[in-house]
């Protein structure tokens, strides 16, 4: 019975009822930096993946908190693809939840990593580690062997969330 329904009661009694409750909360924060772009250059040998991985700052707030990263791109519907004109090209995106990574975990656009932890400490990792998740990007040799030639530019947009 909650504290209203027995005030309620008690109060055709002639009694009070108190409910102290101590609560602490604080925001669950997310954070990422050290991001770059993923520029592949002139790519020059079409029988070998090209893949861009890029070591980051992923940092939780209290500490442990669990985090969630979901990825859209800037084709049709947040689809991965880059494009030159009316000529595009699919990539791929993959996370790992430790840095150094050359393979992750691939994202599908629009569709949230669950579950995952960081080794960061500090905002920004400005103590070690100073990253702790890898960004990894590629571009598979039979797309670009398919491709028209061209300056292929897009976006890859992050949202880093709590779990």
């Amino acid at each position: 019975m909650a504290c209203r329904e027995i005030l309620g009661l008690l109060q055709t009694l002639g009694a009070a009822c108190f409910a102290l409750t101590s609560v602490s909360a604080q925001a669950q924060q997310v954070r990422i930096n050290k991001l770059a772009d993923a520029a592949f250059g002139t790519i020059a040998n079409f029988n070998v993946d090209q893949r861009r991985s890029r070591s980051i700052c992923v940092f939780t707030t209290p500490l442990g908190t669990r985090y969630q990263v979901t990825a859209t791109g800037s084709g049709a519907g947040g689809a991965f693809t880059i494009a030159s004109g009316a000529s595009t090209m699919a990539y791929e995106v993959q996370w790992a939840a430790s840095a150094g990574q050359t393979t992750g975990t691939a994202l599908a656009a629009g569709t949230a990593l669950t579950n995952l932890t960081t080794a960061a400490t500090r905002s920004g990792c400005t103590t070690a580690p100073a990253t702790s998740a890898s960004l990894i990007t590629i571009l598979r040799s039979a797309t670009v062997s398919a491709a028209r030639s061209g300056n292929y530019t897009g976006t890859l947009t992050l949202l880093i969330a709590p779990n």
